[in-house]
């Protein structure tokens, strides 16, 4: 791995700098290389950097640390993915609170045509488990990437399914890659290699402590074009999962249980609440996604088509919104971007106009617009 990239490992690893602010500095500085060699006065000069955390970024001795990171990845034959590497998952790319780097070790395409998360509770019933490979069985024609997180119950499921049917399956961590949890899942963890991976923002050596799972179950969001939560209980981390899909604007779908059925509960809620489609058949997810009409040739030649610049770190939350709403179809007529995003028409057009004028939007004719792609 070269200099670049012990020099990005290092930016994550000093105390008090998250991904908001790493983006911020590189916008500012150019590199994660210029952040470390810049003077005082220009990190000062970094919005929401102050001086104790200017100071840290120039005291600080992770790079001896970032060396052994790169060494244990080295051995591990494991990846870093900075935000601005273009093996970096692009669903991610346009989300504000992305992670600055990934660790990534397997050998699948986090930048799949077609990906679905499927999650649930640890205690799956057979019902559950039933459920989770019907609806494997019927995408596994189309080569959907399935992400899940490797836990026990339905994640396991869905992964061990996936592999019984060919399909990719990333897991989705929240420890670093050197660390299965459970440790039980090890073997699958290791067949999941072989057509997919291991996905963690956490660097090697990293135990599984509790605060990391809700930050894991974004990830398994912002990469799903739809999340499907099979069983649940009314809290937990498939609901977690589900609430950071329905804001990242992904499809949600929820399978409907037996009513006082405990881990029914989440799931007769998601659908109660309107923040998640009832899930009857496979069908219901395929015509959703139109994964059931043919794929353009410009599409499939071009895997680039989906790619977009990453989005900088100064983007509002409502900007976020339009550019995920945008990239779910290939063009929206603002009448209907307006209705789905809940922002005033006049809100609205001005966030498009900031947005085109910064090089990630575009007009068409009739008052529709569409992402721009690189």
């Amino acid at each position: 791995m070269s200099t670049s990239t012990q020099h990005q490992i290092a930016l994550t690893l000093i105390p008090g700098v998250g991904s908001i602010l790493i983006r911020q500095l590189i916008s500012y500085c150019g590199s994660a290389t210029d952040v470390l060699r810049s003077p005082l006065a220009r990190l000062m000069k970094v919005p929401g950097i102050g001086e104790v955390t200017a100071r840290a970024i120039l005291k600080s001795d992770v790079l001896t640390e970032a060396e052994r990171v790169v060494n244990r990845l080295g051995k591990m034959g494991a990846t870093a993915l900075f935000y601005t590497d273009k093996a970096y998952p692009t669903r991610l790319k346009s989300l504000y609170d992305a992670p600055a780097l990934l660790y990534f070790q397997g050998s699948g395409n986090l930048n799949n045509l077609r990906t679905i998360g499927i999650v649930g509770t640890r205690q799956a019933t057979d019902y559950g488990r039933r459920i989770t490979n019907e609806i494997i069985e019927a995408i596994s024609p189309l080569g959907v990437n399935v992400i899940s997180g490797l836990a026990y119950g339905i994640d396991i499921a869905a992964h061990r399914a996936s592999l019984a049917n060919g399909l990719p399956t990333i897991g989705v961590m929240a420890s670093g890659l050197d660390i299965v949890y459970p440790n039980v899942h090890q073997k699958t963890a290791q067949e999941m290699q072989l057509l997919g991976g291991l996905l963690t923002e956490s660097q090697p050596g990293t135990k599984p402590d509790a605060h990391l799972f809700p930050a894991r179950n974004r990830i398994i969001a912002g990469l799903s074009d739809v999340v499907v939560v099979v069983e649940a209980a009314a809290k937990g981390g498939a609901l977690i999962t589900a609430e950071y899909a329905n804001n990242y604007h992904r499809e949600v779908f929820a399978v409907p249980g037996q009513l006082n059925q405990a881990f029914s509960a989440g799931c007769n809620k998601l659908i109660r609440e309107n923040k998640a489609q009832i899930y009857t058949s496979p069908k219901d997810i395929i015509e959703t996604l139109n994964w059931d009409l043919p794929s353009s040739p410009t599409t499939e030649s071009n895997p680039r088509k989906k790619s977009m610049p990453p989005l900088p770190v100064d983007i509002t939350e409502e900007e976020s919104q339009v550019v995920a709403l945008l990239r779910q179809s290939d063009d929206i007529h603002i009448d209907e971007l307006s209705w789905k995003s809940q922002i005033p028409m006049g809100r609205l057009a001005s966030l498009l106009l900031n947005l085109e004028f910064r090089g990630f939007v575009r007009s068409l004719p009739g008052k529709k617009y569409a992402v721009v792609y690189v």
